[in-house]
């Protein structure tokens, strides 16, 4: 499939390129605040699982770009921006790159000494693992992931504190929820209208941060254990069975972003120009260090016919 008619499947990859994002996903960013109003009075937010980094261009242009430009700002009142991943990323203006890993506290530590001691008003997670296409284990993997992200929230994030974070809806979806809930007493789970409907994502917005009576982050593992059971007892199976039935929980789930506009799942005619020919756009930052550029190199040595000098 060559590169203009890839744009015309896509109509958000398409506009991504042509607004500067990094990434279709910045639309669905874009979406989730335009319902929940996410980055009002956001001056401290952490960017989780960050590259290639579209969440943070939205974050450095809605955030930290329009706080400098104002004929008012001082420097040292600019939002605070920290983005984190185990990936480098091209740099963005107004946003700290840190390299680590997030299900480690330590992470947690270097956060907190870029804010000054301070603690994040936002953290936003769009993270997900290599997918396999098995809905239940893809489901799996990224509620782990989400609650390894939940580690640096339970450091990072002050009390009434957001947290966004990217999911996969399946059966064990009203166990996620029930463990969200347990320090969020507001969650939705959202879908932007620039994710597809094919698609198993959507999105917990949380809101509120609240964690239980003297909660220690390092009995984080522990806590969201016992929602497994109804009892909160041994057994720690962390099935989600007893959520079902006469025990049902029910998840707001609310679409956003506006429901007459472009369809991310139906094919749009390239833009009309005057010579009748459309021109695909480069993505506007290829990854810097993508961890398949070595098969990369490989099949374009095998191609050639040199396949030996690599190796």
């Amino acid at each position: 499939m060559g590169k203009a008619s890839r744009d015309k499947r896509d109509i958000y990859y398409r506009k991504a390129k042509e607004e500067g994002w990094r990434a279709r996903s910045a639309f669905k960013l874009l979406q989730i605040d335009e319902e929940f109003n996410i980055f009002d009075g956001v001056k401290r937010v952490v960017d989780l699982c960050a590259a290639p980094g579209s969440w943070s261009q939205v974050l450095s242009r809605q955030l930290y770009l329009p706080a400098k430009l104002s004929p008012d700002s001082r420097h040292n009142d600019l939002p605070l921006i920290v983005a984190i991943d185990l990936q480098p990323m091209a740099p963005i203006e107004g946003v700290i790159q840190v390299q680590g890993d997030i299900t480690n506290a330590r992470t947690a530590e270097v956060v907190i000494r870029h804010f000054d001691g301070c603690k994040a008003d936002l953290v936003v997670c769009d993270g997900a693992p290599d997918v396999t296409g098995l809905h239940d284990m893809d489901e799996f993997v990224q509620s782990q992931l989400i609650l390894a992200g939940l580690t640096i929230v339970t450091h990072v994030l002050k009390e009434g504190g957001k947290f966004i974070s990217k999911i996969f809806r399946g059966k064990d979806t009203s166990l996620l929820y029930s463990q969200l809930k347990l320090f969020f007493p507001v969650v939705t789970f959202a879908k932007p209208k620039s994710s597809r409907n094919s698609s198993i994502e959507a999105f917990a917005v949380c809101e509120n941060y609240s964690p239980p009576e003297g909660f220690n982050p390092k009995d984080l593992h522990r806590l969201l254990e016992k929602v497994g059971s109804p009892w909160g007892g041994d057994d720690l199976d962390c099935s989600s069975a007893w959520l079902e039935g006469p025990n049902k929980v029910y998840i707001p789930f609310l679409a956003c972003g506006d429901l007459g506009g472009y369809d991310s799942d139906r094919s749009y005619p390239l833009p009309k120009v005057a010579d009748g020919t459309y021109q695909s756009l480069d993505p506007v930052q290829p990854p810097i260090a993508p961890p398949y550029k070595r098969a990369l190199e490989l099949k374009k040595a095998s191609n050639q016919g040199g396949i030996r000098d690599l190796e």
